[in-house]
């Protein structure tokens, strides 16, 4: 026996230590992406105003930084500052209710926050402070921020109060005590306003829409800003609204696997400029850390893989300007520091700003262009040394399988050769969304497509850019209607029922009398396209793009193949492919190609039609031909916007084709300056197209298969010179999609159970600020607010005799007067959490408004109160352990501190215990001793194995 157990002594340590090594293996993975960012959590020990984004300690820090590492950040916030200064009736809000509420308003609320930030870096600036008081009492002066005529929109006073209450966060100990208490009623109304609509407006409930963290993180801030000042029962029925609503979206993005979001680039900012400030506030202030969402992880790519040749425009996808509405320096800034670490997101930035316009198309809106300074400014971090991707100055092929949209040569230097493709054919909404709705994915939360909103999107499928040398070529008609025909998209001969433009019929989304997308029920909710190839080979660029889904079934055709051949960084072309039904009853296409700014004018050479536009001295062209060689005669002109849209329209040039049964192709050429085309025809056949380029350098033969079936497994294969690039089929784009979150619904409630104990250390605190003052029975009528009155007065007075006790313990030591105070107090929470949630099911069925883009939503799909351990069916779910809420405070938890520091204590004392007992069981033990003494060692050691185990798990949780 001793025989064969003599060597188990190193193998059997090895696997016993292995459970105490794995974690540290564990932890050390987990580092990379920290679910925190780094963001110290505050635990409910705030030491006043500021506390937001920063303590009061930091302040002086954060000035230290505007002289040295942040200067180039201060300098901007600086500009502003002195701009308000120099002319403040211009950026003042008016005194009058009559034309605050006017005009769409976010710009008071957007610029208020950058000035806040001034006046907190250069205190001493004379007039900073007077002009920041002026600007907060004209709006606190104002009986509503909303805009009189939208008053079913709290976007605007989601602006104001986010920028009010940012103000007031940072400059509290400059306001007197009657500023202080008047604009927190200000702050109170506001948000006590935005609570109730939440239950009532789509915000509340239509998922990864912008409106929705916009209004979100307005509400959050108010009650945290509230929460501070000790109204905690109301705070707390904020809060936990904003969780609720806000973590179900969490959830939701995490199906979205591509990091994009459906709404496209310049929307996108929007939800963003609010989004990561929700991150950022709820990992503060509650512990909830998303800085590892696999959204996240992927989201740098959709701000950098979007940009054209230059720096100064994205891809314009569904409603846009030239670029983006807010930022995006603020949000890029914020991925490196938080997620990133890599010092891209600090470059991007940086070049963005280098290459700013500052008059003209892509400029910064005047409401817009301040606004995200001061959170740039705090998420700033220098250590990260501004560095390119590994990739920066190849031009790369990108697809986004879940916006349904391609890209190539983005993020590129503006010069020759350097070009910009994209390509858009996806689902209505994205694949997430769509996906959700069409597969009745997370029922519990999900009615259908009444929780989303794709009206800011396009009838775009099968829609394409194209900027040759970086110069916008064929462009997206920007921020209009929704027609097909201002999407680079095709609209097919024969009314049907709904065409905006008879005879003809664009997509089923497109909608006539209204700004918004059609999408929530009929043809229109079911309306997608397919990216079915994406490829690049040796520089050459192949992309295919299925329509036929996003048109009237009457229509009857079987396919609308949209073919994209990148030959050369100058020379693109393009082929549609029709194939109709025998009983069709369209004979005829329509394509629409836009420039926004560039007017196009016609040409043609040897009967081929085409039109060009003039760029300085260059000229960009396109021509056209179908399979049977006819060109007709293209029509440019100039589309004008209705009233009530930012820009005024678009130029195009606009192509009619004849139609013929089965199939149809008609191929379209673009190119550039570089590029000479001498020559160019095609002709096809049931099972392909083939097609004849000449220019100056070379001459391409494309052979293009279309058919159903093929006789080679490949999409296309292009001859250039002596040269075979060949795009096989084996390398299709692939159509999947996520599972659901697994527990979604728990995983929702283990995040809302972080926001309790956080008010409850708030309750103690306040409590313990006020023992023997004058104000303690006002403070404790202010935690009671909402609490049964009579109930209210007895427990009044109850604490008002305990407080006059100021007993010592055992030993002499004080007793925490403040906690016992709180156990003395009902559950201040759990009692109006109670109350609200009968108040809500009673109203539910009569509180619901309607808006005009919102009209047909049910409330009832949204309004719940996590239940804790319960999921909406009222079952316990088994075999879950939910997550406990540790409250570990970066400052004035002083039984915490102690309790990490004896955990601490023994964890070492156990450590040299377990290693003395080890080494002495290898050295004095493994020979000469009897088996039983070695087994009573062996089951010590494993005791002790298991009691580090204990140690170390109590240790990590308390942060020791």
């Amino acid at each position: 026996m001793r025989t064969h157990t003599r060597g188990a002594p190193t193998v059997f340590f090895i696997s016993l230590l292995w459970p105490l090594l794995a974690p540290a293996a564990a932890a050390a993975a987990a580092a990379e992406v920290d679910p925190s960012g780094g963001i110290p959590f505050m635990g409910g020990n705030y030491d006043g105003h500021p506390m937001l984004y920063f303590s009061r300690g930091d302040v002086e820090e954060l000035q230290y930084a505007a002289t040295g590492t942040h200067q180039d950040m201060a300098r901007r916030i600086r500009e502003a500052g002195e701009t308000m200064l120099e002319h403040p009736e211009e950026y003042l809000p008016p005194w009058s209710p009559a034309e605050f509420s006017a005009r769409w308003n976010e710009v008071y609320g957007n610029n208020l926050g950058v000035l806040s930030m001034f006046c907190l870096l250069y205190p001493h600036r004379a007039g900073a402070l007077d002009l920041a008081k002026d600007y907060m009492e004209r709006m606190a002066a104002q009986p509503s921020w909303l805009v009189k005529d939208a008053p079913w929109d709290e976007v605007p006073l989601a602006h104001s109060l986010v920028g009010f209450a940012t103000a007031y966060d940072f400059l509290y100990e400059y306001l007197n005590k009657g500023q202080q208490e008047r604009f927190l009623q200000v702050i109170g109304n506001a948000s006590r306003h935005m609570y109730e609509k939440s239950y009532v407006r789509g915000w509340g409930f239509q998922y990864l829409h912008n409106h929705q963290p916009t209004n979100c993180v307005a509400l959050l801030t108010g009650s945290l800003v509230y929460m501070t000042q000790g109204y905690l029962q109301e705070a707390y029925l904020w809060t936990k609204q904003v969780l609720s609503i806000m973590e179900k979206s969490m959830i939701l993005l995490q199906d979205v696997t591509d990091g994009s979001l459906y709404e496209g680039v310049a929307y996108g900012t929007y939800t963003t400029r609010s989004l990561f400030q929700y991150m950022h506030l709820v990992q503060r202030h509650f512990a909830i850390g998303h800085f590892d969402h696999p959204w996240l992880l992927k989201h740098f790519a959709f701000m950098y893989r979007t940009i054209l040749p230059g720096f100064q425009r994205t891809v314009a996808i569904a409603d846009s300007n030239y670029n983006w509405f807010y930022g995006p320096e603020s949000q890029l800034v914020f991925m490196d520091r938080y997620v990133l670490r890599n010092g891209s997101g600090n470059w991007l930035a940086e070049l963005i700003h280098q290459n700013r316009v500052i008059e003209g198309p892509g400029q910064a809106g005047k409401g817009q262009r301040w606004c995200t300074l001061h959170t740039e400014f705090i998420w700033y971090d220098p250590n990260l040394i501004p560095k390119p991707p590994s990739d920066f100055g190849t031009p790369r092929l990108h697809y986004f399988e879940d916006w349904g949209v391609v890209t190539y040569g983005s993020a590129l230097p503006a010069d020759t050769n350097r070009s910009f493709l994209s390509f858009k054919s996806g689902k209505l909404g994205g694949r997430a969304i769509f996906d959700i709705v069409h597969k009745n994915k997370y029922k519990e939360w999900i009615k259908g497509w009444r929780n989303f909103n794709a009206g800011h999107e396009h009838p775009d499928q099968n829609s394409f850019t194209f900027a040759p040398n970086g110069v916008p070529f064929i462009t997206e008609a920007l921020y209009g209607p929704k027609y097909t025909l201002l999407n680079n998209a095709v609209l097919f001969g024969s009314a049907t029922s709904g065409s905006c433009f008879k005879p003809w019929t664009g997509q089923v989304t497109e909608v006539c009398d209204s700004k918004w997308l059609r999408y929530k029920v009929g043809l229109a909710a079911d309306a997608q396209g397919q990216v079915e190839a994406a490829l690049e080979r040796q520089g050459m660029v192949f992309i295919r793009g299925e329509g036929s889904s996003a048109y009237s079934p009457e229509l009857k055709i079987r396919n609308f193949q949209r073919n994209l051949l990148l030959l050369h960084p100058q020379l693109l072309l393009l082929v549609d492919h029709i194939h109709l039904d025998p009983d069709s009853p369209t004979r005829a296409m329509s394509a629409f190609f836009h420039n926004t700014e560039l007017p196009f004018q016609g040409t043609n050479i040897d009967s081929v039609h085409g039109a060009f536009v003039s760029h300085g001295e260059d000229r960009y062209k396109m021509f056209w031909m179908d399979d049977t060689g006819f060109s007709h005669k293209g029509v440019t002109g100039y589309w004008n916007y209705p009233h009530g849209y930012p820009y005024i329209g678009s130029n195009y040039v606009n192509v009619t084709m004849p139609l013929r049964y089965p199939h149809s192709r008609v191929a379209y050429i673009f190119f550039g300056p570089g590029v000479d085309v001498q020559s160019f025809s095609l002709r096809g056949d049931d099972q392909r197209v083939d097609i004849y380029l000449a220019t100056k350098d070379h001459t391409y033969t494309i052979y293009l298969l279309t058919g159903e079936v093929t006789s080679k497994p490949l999409f296309a294969m292009v001859l250039q010179d002596h040269k075979k690039i060949v795009f096989e089929k084996t390398a299709a784009a692939v159509q999947t999609s996520p599972e659901e979150v697994e527990e979604y619904v728990n995983v929702m409630d283990d995040n809302l159970q972080h926001v309790k104990p956080v008010f409850q250390q708030m309750e103690r605190h306040i409590l313990g600020r006020v023992l023997n003052s004058a104000s303690f029975r006002k403070t404790a009528e202010r935690l009671l607010q909402f609490s049964d009155k009579k109930k209210t007065e007895e427990v009044i007075e109850r604490m008002f005799a305990m407080s006059k006790k100021q007993g010592k313990g055992k030993g002499g030591k004080k007793v925490n007067l403040g906690e016992k105070l709180s156990e003395s107090l009902p559950d201040l929470f759990a009692q109006i959490e109670v109350n609200e949630k009968k108040e809500r099911q009673r109203t539910s069925k009569r509180t619901y408004e309607d808006s005009p883009e919102e009209g047909d939503a049910d409330s009832r799909a949204f309004m719940d109160y996590p239940d804790g351990r319960k999921n909406r069916k009222g079952a316990f779910v088994k075999g879950r352990k939910f997550k406990e809420v540790h409250m570990v405070a970066t400052v004035g938890s002083e039984g915490l501190s102690s309790t990490a520091s004896y955990i601490r204590l023994f964890l070492l004392l156990n450590t040299g215990t377990f290693f003395l007992l080890l080494a002495v069981l290898l050295t004095r033990f493994q020979r000469g001793r009897s088996l039983h003494t070695q087994r009573c060692f062996y089951t010590i050691l494993i005791i002790d194995c298991f009691i580090l185990l204990y140690l170390y798990s109590s240790c990590s949780h308390t942060q020791c």
